[in-house]
């Protein structure tokens, strides 16, 4: 089976299976203890799906490839979910894992997750066309790494080992960073000796895309160690993924079994199946397409609870919903927590037209 490239681990992702064909799934009826049938039900979160960087990002992709021409060369997955990726890979697009791989003088975009200031370098060197695609909430963490690290502060970067957007922020301050992955990890890190005698202040910023809940435990945990451990300007956290955390919370305790629409390395779709199940739902499971929804799954389940990823686009849900109300549960309530009408300016190598704003309005 073909595969695309998943840039941050370098090693191919496996298409999953096209949408199902309709009809897939069989209506089979659900009964609680007394034998009585219940109504069967979706849970559909509310805000779910792209958000306002990752559409920009995917803006960005299609005008590149509307004003140069294919193909537009794309450091990474321009966001990570497979869907999108293929799609845009059949308009024109090719996805590198490293700028050596651009032919000089080519056009190439950053991905939504950003990258530190050694690609950027790296691909001035070859002449390369950039466009930066970065979602401005992430840079907003790379000038916080810049400031802090000229502060001559010591950094505490909270994230994923691997993920494109921990590798971009750690670039911009690499001697005076410590990668943090886990609250576990907070208990037994080192820091310089200059942070423990208090010569050197110590702070700590976060991979955009975490589990808010498990952000705030490292944070406990490591002040714990540091008590002098500063807070940044502002929570890092992106307010698309504490919305989507949010609206699943909500969710979760109603549900016999949580759906969630996203890729496997989508770091804030994995981490909504775990909110999922850490908040009361029976059983949370992540699917790419409709197709992979098991008929086993539905056994015994009444209602189902379902969202999707930042990187998400809205048509993979809308055929879960069509599946699933083959199944029966074509009663559908929307679960809202929030709002989100944010959205981004384009790069400025791309603006000029009425899509020169990038951002879904809820």
């Amino acid at each position: 089976m073909p595969g695309i490239s998943n840039g941050a681990l370098g090693v191919s992702v496996e298409l999953p299976r096209p949408p199902a064909v309709r009809g897939r799934l069989v209506d089979r009826p659900v009964a609680d203890a007394r034998g009585e049938k219940l109504e069967k039900r979706v849970l559909l979160a509310a805000p779910r799906g792209y958000c306002a960087g990752v559409d920009r990002a995917v803006i960005a992709v299609e005008k590149a490839l509307d004003h140069f021409g294919s193909p537009v060369y794309v450091r990474k997955q321009i966001v990570h979910n497979v869907h999108v990726v293929s799609e845009l890979e059949k308009r024109g697009a090719i996805f590198v894992d490293d700028v050596a791989e651009v032919p000089e003088g080519s056009h190439l975009v950053f991905s939504a997750h950003g990258v530190s200031p050694a690609v950027v370098a790296a691909a001035a060197s070859r002449d390369l066309l950039a466009i930066d695609a970065t979602c401005p909430l992430v840079t907003k963490v790379h000038r916080e790494a810049t400031r802090f690290a000229g502060q001559n502060k010591h950094i505490l970067l909270i994230g994923h080992a691997g993920h494109e957007e921990v590798e971009g922020t750690m670039g911009h301050a690499p001697e005076q960073t410590t990668l943090v992955t886990s609250p576990d990890h907070a208990d037994v890190i080192e820091v310089p000796l200059s942070v423990t005698e208090g010569e050197t202040e110590l702070v700590w910023i976060s991979q955009t895309t975490l589990s808010v809940d498990e952000t705030m435990e490292t944070v406990r945990r490591l002040r714990e160690r540091f008590p002098q451990l500063q807070d940044p300007p502002s929570d890092d956290i992106c307010y698309a993924t504490q919305n989507r955390q949010v609206a699943i919370k909500k969710v979760a305790p109603d549900a016999d079994l949580v759906i969630v629409v996203g890729s496997a390395n989508s770091s804030n779709s994995v981490r909504l199946v775990e909110v999922a199940l850490e908040h009361g739902a029976r059983a949370a499971f992540r699917i790419d397409y409709a197709s992979e929804i098991q008929q086993e799954w539905l056994d015994g389940v009444s209602s189902i609870g379902v969202t999707s990823g930042a990187s998400v686009p809205e048509v993979l849900v809308e055929e879960v919903l069509a599946d699933l109300a083959d199944a029966g549960y074509g009663t559908v309530q929307v679960v809202k927590t929030a709002e989100e009408d944010l959205m981004f300016s384009l790069p400025k190598e791309l603006r000029g037209d009425d899509r020169a704003l990038g951002g879904r309005r809820a």
